[in-house]
């Protein structure tokens, strides 16, 4: 008969087969697999690439990067080398690079989850399924993938924390604040991670009268590892005083009743780059066990849940009125409140909504028999509910990596110009330029968030009468800019009109003098330009594929 360790150890390497099966369509279809485009393919994959590329992946904090706008953008908006994500894209194809990141990942989360459950939440071996269960779930939600560790990774470093602050100074927990810096963002996660965890430690003191010097050092520890690994942006934010496109951004916009909305769109549905899959099993199940509570008047015995489930609420209010108008005077007043999105400690959720969740099963466990029988099939079914959460699942209807970076067309685009890629610059409509990154053109257009202003204002003149006719492409271009794209006011928005599209450019209004001035030459488009001779543009030729997404029209600037 097993022991209820050993039962434990296979339920576990069950759950890490399961997680590998989750996994292996990255690796078995390879570019012919479905991922995530948004802030995805549109961007960071290209962004590796064209880094690696450029010679400049160690270069120092001044060099630029050739190949995007015209050599304007700087190397430190391309984040550190001290990233094993950009060793991976180094090392390997696209694809391998990607399910690999994607298998680091997913593995520590299951690991950190299944740990912190185990050692400070709910340790008694009797409810193993729930650990292994949600464990398990936490590892499959489809977090943000260029985000890498940022999020998951926090059960992990929480369990390093706890452990610290309980007199435990082994050498493994300082190994994880060590080597979780090298696979994650401070700021997609960890500064708002430390910054809690800093209050946590003062709260600490007032109630306990005393210092935890250790579990201090140990936050300082890890924000220091984060500084040395971010080094650049450490750099930019101290000493690059020229001003870059983040300085337009204006995040508050919203009225008091549509933050109130949004309070309530963020706490039940989440947020696309945290993603929890938690509205449909997790949130009732939260509210049962609070009911319970409730009911049985367990408040002192549940505080730690009863402290998350408001925690959760607040994380959401806060997110939202973040983006209130009622914070105008004081982000007049202190600019960097523009500039860095403090509405992230929303990204603290992904890590208490599940904590909440195993706690919650627990809770539930504990009232009877019936309960004990519900509860691992609760757990199941997140999991199952999960599987349909799958990239290959649910953007099987958009392109596959091979079909949206095509490859082959734009070699034959490449061909057909004849003359090296590094001589000309090109655009692109209804396309994004990370595709044309991807295959080595030097491109006017870019997807980034920290490029220079002078550019932007540059750029603005090329597509400002299109801008004047639609008020939704102006706000987002003059109000953010991060899409410096050649924006036209009849497509809007949009930027992936696939070859099967009727769509087709009207009276489209470009100044092709500026395009040239800044080196334009020729532009690439997804859809017709009907008006195109006006605008000082001639339709070279149409470039189709059987194995790319687009037909590319071929204008040059004459």
């Amino acid at each position: 008969m097993l022991t209820e360790s050993k039962t434990e150890q296979r339920v576990f390497v069950g759950a890490l087969i399961f997680l590998a099966l989750f996994l292996s369509p990255l690796f078995i279809l390879g570019e012919n697999a479905h991922i995530r485009v948004h802030d995805n393919l549109d961007s960071n994959i290209a962004w590796y690439k064209v880094l690696v590329e450029s010679g400049e992946l160690l270069g120092p904090t001044d060099a630029r990067i050739p190949q995007i706008i015209d050599g304007e953008l700087q190397r430190n908006a391309f984040g550190t080398e001290f990233s094993l994500i950009v060793w991976l894209h180094a090392l390997f194809p696209t694809m391998i690079a990607y399910g690999l990141s994607q298998a680091i990942t997913r593995f520590v989360a299951l690991l950190g989850m299944y740990l912190l459950l185990k050692k400070h939440f709910i340790p008694d071996k009797k409810w193993t399924i729930i650990r292994v269960g949600v464990a398990l779930a936490f590892a499959m939600t489809p977090f943000w993938p260029s985000g890498m560790l940022s999020t998951l990774g926090m059960p992990l470093a929480l369990w390093a924390f706890l452990n610290i602050r309980n007199g435990d100074y082994s050498w493994k927990n300082y190994l994880v604040l060590t080597l979780l810096p090298l696979y994650a963002s401070i700021v997609l996660g960890f500064f708002f991670f430390l910054s809690g965890l800093g209050i946590f430690w003062l709260s600490d003191v007032i109630r306990k009268k005393r210092w935890n010097w250790p579990f201090f050092f140990a936050i300082v520890y890890m924000t220091l590892i984060f500084m040395l690994v971010e080094y650049r942006l450490v750099y930019s934010f101290i000493f690059d005083h020229e001003p870059n496109s983040r300085d337009e951004y204006f995040h508050a916009r919203l009225t008091f009743w549509h933050s109130v909305r949004l309070t309530f769109k963020n706490y039940f549905l989440g947020h696309n780059h945290v993603l929890t899959i938690h509205t449909i099993f997790i949130q009732p199940v939260l509210f049962l066990a609070f009911l319970v509570i409730w009911i049985r008047k367990l408040w002192r015995q549940e505080k730690r849940f009863v402290f998350l489930f408001i925690l959760n609420f607040l994380l959401s209010a806060w997110y939202a009125f973040w983006f209130y108008k009622g914070w105008l005077p004081l982000t007049e007043k202190f600019h960097f409140l523009d500039t860095f999105n403090f509405a992230r400690y929303h990204f603290l959720r992904p890590l208490i909504i599940y904590v909440l969740f195993a706690i919650s099963l627990k809770i539930l466990w504990e009232r009877g028999r019936y309960w004990r029988k519900l509860v691992p099939w609760v757990a199941v079914a997140q999991v199952v509910l999960l599987i349909f959460a799958n990239e290959e699942i649910v953007f099987s209807k958009k392109p596959s990596v091979g079909q949206f970076y095509a490859v082959e067309q734009f070699m034959e685009i490449k061909d057909y110009i004849g003359i090296p890629q590094d001589d000309y610059r090109v655009a692109s409509i209804g396309l994004h330029p990370a595709i044309s990154q991807y295959n080595g053109f030097y491109t006017l257009d870019t997807y980034n968030n920290f490029y220079p202003l002078t550019y932007k204002y540059e750029f603005r003149k090329i597509i400002e009468k299109e801008l004047e006719k639609n008020k939704t492409i102006r706000t987002y271009f003059d109000e953010w800019g991060g899409r410096c794209y050649l924006f036209s006011a009849e497509l809007g928005k949009h930027y992936m009109f696939k070859k099967t599209t009727k769509k087709r450019i009207q009276n489209l209004e470009l100044n092709i003098d500026q395009f040239k001035r800044m080196g334009g030459r020729y532009i690439f488009s997804s859809v017709p330009i009907e008006n195109a001779d006006e605008n000082g543009l001639n339709l070279e030729k149409v470039f189709h594929s059987k194995e790319s997404a687009w037909k590319i029209h071929l204008y040059k600037a004459i």
